[in-house]
C-alpha cells in the first residue's frame, strides 16, 4: 500500500505531460508531485476495511472530503462521488485496480484477495473488466 501511495506520487507529473526518462529524480516539489485520485481511494479502502466499514460509504466520504486532488477524479467517477445516493456505473477503467491494494495487504490467500479486491471495485467499477483488475 505504502508502494502504490508513493508510486502514485512519484508518476503523478508524468499522467497528463512529459514521459519518464531512464534516469529522472523520483519526487518533485509539488505541484510537480502530488498525490492523486489514486492514493485517496487506496486510503480509503484502507480505512473501509480497517474499521468494517462499507467500501461505498468510505470512498465517497474521502472523495468529498478530498475534492481536487492532482490529477482531478475522472468525470464519471466524479459524478458518482456528487450522487448522495451512488450507484455502481458498469465502468471498467483503471480506478478500481489502482485502489485496492490494501485487499492483498490483508489477506491470508489468494483467493481472499481476490475476493476482496472485486468487493473493492464493484461498488463503482462493476464491469467484469473493472471486477477483473482489481483481482
Amino acid at each position: 500500500m505504502i508502494g502504490a501511495i508513493i508510486g502514485d506520487i512519484v508518476g503523478s507529473r508524468f499522467e497528463f505531460d512529459e514521459q519518464p526518462k531512464d534516469n529522472f529524480e523520483l519526487f518533485r516539489p509539488k505541484p510537480q508531485c502530488d498525490y492523486t485520485d489514486d492514493s485517496l481511494m487506496t486510503i480509503a479502502v484502507a480505512d473501509a476495511i480497517l474499521n468494517g466499514k462499507s467500501y461505498q460509504d468510505k470512498l465517497h466520504e474521502w472523495g468529498r472530503r478530498y475534492p481536487n486532488p492532482k490529477g482531478a477524479y475522472g468525470g464519471m467517477f466524479a459524478q458518482w462521488l456528487a450522487d448522495d445516493h451512488p450507484k455502481p456505473q458498469n465502468s471498467w477503467g483503471n480506478g478500481a485496480a489502482m485502489r485496492c491494494s490494501p485487499a492483498g495487504l490483508i489477506a491470508s490467500s489468494l483467493e481472499e484477495a481476490e475476493e476482496l479486491g472485486q468487493r473493492t471495485a464493484e461498488v463503482t467499477h462493476n464491469h467484469p473488466e473493472g471486477i477483473k483488475a482489481a483481482r
